[in-house]
C-alpha cells in the first residue's frame, strides 16, 4: 500500500497537469457566483453589478495563479518535476556541452 496516493497528492498532481483548466474553472465559477450574488442586490445599477463581478473573479484568478505558483515551487523543491522530465532526456547526452 506504499504506492497509494493520498487525496491531496492526487489533487496536487491533477492541478500540476491542468493548471490553465484549474485557473479557468475558478474564474468562471467566481464570475458566475459573483453575478448571482450581485443580481440579488436590488439597489445597484447593472453596470456596477458587472464591474463587481469582474473584480471578484479577478481576485479569484490571482489567488488561483498564486496557488499554482506554490504547487510549482513545491515541485521544484522536492525534485518531482526533474524526475518527471528526466525520462524525456537522452541519457548518453546528459550534461554534455560543446566548447
Amino acid at each position: 500500500m506504499a504506492d497509494s496516493k493520498t487525496k491531496f497528492e492526487s489533487l496536487r498532481e491533477w492541478v500540476v497537469e491542468h493548471k490553465l483548466r484549474t485557473v479557468g474553472s475558478l474564474w468562471l465559477s467566481g464570475i458566475a457566483g459573483s453575478i448571482a450574488y450581485n443580481w440579488s442586490q436590488p439597489n445597484m445599477k447593472t453596470s456596477v453589478k458587472i464591474i463587481h463581478a469582474r473584480l471578484h473573479a479577478q481576485a479569484l484568478t490571482l489567488a488561483a495563479l498564486a496557488g499554482a505558483a506554490v504547487v510549482e515551487y513545491y515541485d521544484h523543491k522536492t525534485g518531482v518535476k526533474a524526475d518527471r522530465y528526466a525520462k524525456f532526456l537522452p541519457a548518453d547526452n546528459f550534461n554534455s556541452h560543446k566548447d
